[in-house]
């Protein structure tokens, strides 16, 4: 494989199409930008040239991209690999499935990403005795055993690509268990819009024995509104009274793009904080 390093203009690089993984602008994202600022890329990205239009495609590097713009850096170090589409889909994937806290809708969409461009790989006959040849058997199982899953899980990560947008980021949000998500993804587009919205009405998310109910009448021709609504607002057994708050209250308090697990384990630590603080004070009282 043909590589060479080179200092590459950020007009140039190109973010990689269908790219799987969310470039956030967070904390994490601030604290890169400013370690960029004062030391520079220690790790040099890895692109591949255009198929077209001139300049570079990102295979590995979308954040330290993103991190050198925030820092006003105009070059970046990268090295430059020849590979063909197929190839770069999988070392995308591979060179990012390692990062802590990859979210589940990300997960999904890579693993069917590198799938596909596996499948293509088998049934080509160009590829010389190239590494990433495949056999056209390969399927979820080998891919699993690439990312120490078994192929089932891949199965079902992929399933979660045939919900709707925002039903999806309830799934990223914790908001909608994954097991409850995997039923959900066998209604239509239709049936996940009128499920979402009961869901926002309602500010409840289906169980698992909902969510195979809800399912179960969709496959049978039986599903509407009034079901789903009758389903949703049933007593769950053993249902503890909540607390709730409003997205759109306290995300003004936390930075952008943080999901809504983030908040709350960040509000978590707060009031762990807080109940340290009120003990040490009232030891102090009594003393």
């Amino acid at each position: 494989m043909a590589e060479t390093v080179k200092n590459i203009a950020l007009k140039d690089l190109h973010d990689f199409p269908e790219n799987p993984f969310k470039v956030q602008d967070n904390e994490e994202m601030a604290a890169m930008a400013e370690s960029i600022r004062d030391y520079g890329i220690i790790s040099p990205l890895i692109v591949r040239p255009r198929d077209e239009g001139g300049g570079y495609e990102i295979i590995s590097g979308h954040r330290r991209k993103y991190a050198s713009q925030k820092a006003g850096i105009e070059k970046v170090p990268a090295f430059v690999r020849s590979m063909d589409r197929d190839a770069a889909v999988i070392a995308l994937v591979d060179s990012n499935m390692h990062r802590e806290n990859i979210l589940p809708s990300e997960k999904a969409y890579a693993y069917k990403l590198k799938l596909e461009a596996m499948k293509r790989q088998g049934q080509r006959t160009d590829l010389g005795t190239s590494r990433q040849v495949v056999d056209k058997s390969k399927s979820a199982d080998q891919l699993g055993q690439d990312a120490d899953v078994s192929g089932r899980t891949i199965q079902r990560y992929i399933r979660l690509t045939e919900l709707i947008p925002p039903v999806l980021q309830l799934v990223d949000d914790g908001l909608l268990s994954f097991t409850s998500a995997i039923d959900v993804s066998y209604l239509s587009p239709a049936e996940q819009e009128n499920l979402y919205e009961t869901m926002q009405s309602e500010e409840r998310a289906p169980s698992m024995s909902q969510a195979q109910r809800i399912k179960q009448l969709s496959q049978a021709g039986r599903l509407d509104m009034d079901a789903i609504f009758t389903i949703m607002t049933e007593e769950k057994p053993n249902e503890k009274e909540k607390i709730k708050l409003h997205k759109d209250r306290i995300e003004r308090f936390f930075p952008k793009g943080y999901s809504m697990r983030q908040m709350e384990d960040t509000i978590i630590k707060l009031l762990a904080d807080w109940q340290r603080r009120r003990e040490r004070a009232n030891r102090e009282h009594e003393r």
